[in-house]
């Protein structure tokens, strides 16, 4: 399956990075959240966890992210104020490298994600306004790829 590539801008606020984010189309569509849990975990994106997206720019220096939409739909912006936004519903997984701005701008109410990390890293939370960039920088030169894909 191929992704939509989101090549998103560096230099500003959000610190992004130079590898784009993913964006694979209904890839887990009508798989339960364990079912999701276990299929990223064989794939190397463990500590998951089950929520929603938060309605603020942020970030994670520390590690790459994958988001899986369980359950309803969002429209997130990516990469920061005034970055793209991209519509999301059921089955839709978004991989986010280090650094990658995103933000809820809307969802529905019965939105359930799943989002995991790379590797079992521990992610920080960054937000633009309250992180120094450049030290943001230095912590996502530092995390490693990861080893697959969360979806083949």
């Amino acid at each position: 399956m191929e992704p939509e590539l989101l090549t998103l801008p560096l230099g500003g606020p959000v610190p992004n990075n130079a590898l784009p984010a993913r964006l694979y189309r209904a890839a887990l569509k009508g798989h339960t959240p364990a079912q999701i849990e276990q299929h990223l975990s064989e794939r190397g994106w463990t500590n998951a966890w089950r929520n929603g997206i938060y309605g603020f720019h942020h970030y994670h220096s520390t590690a790459h992210e994958v988001l899986v939409i369980v359950r309803g739909q969002a429209r997130v912006t990516l990469g920061g104020e005034g970055g793209p936004q991209v519509q999301v519903e059921e089955g839709d997984v978004l991989v986010l490298p280090a650094g990658t701005g995103h933000r809820n701008d809307g969802s529905s109410a019965d939105l359930l994600v799943i989002g995991a990390y790379a590797g079992g890293r521990e992610p920080d939370l960054c937000r633009p306004e309250e992180t120094d960039v450049e030290e943001a920088r230095e912590r996502i030169g530092l995390v490693p790829g990861w080893e697959g894909e969360p979806v083949e």
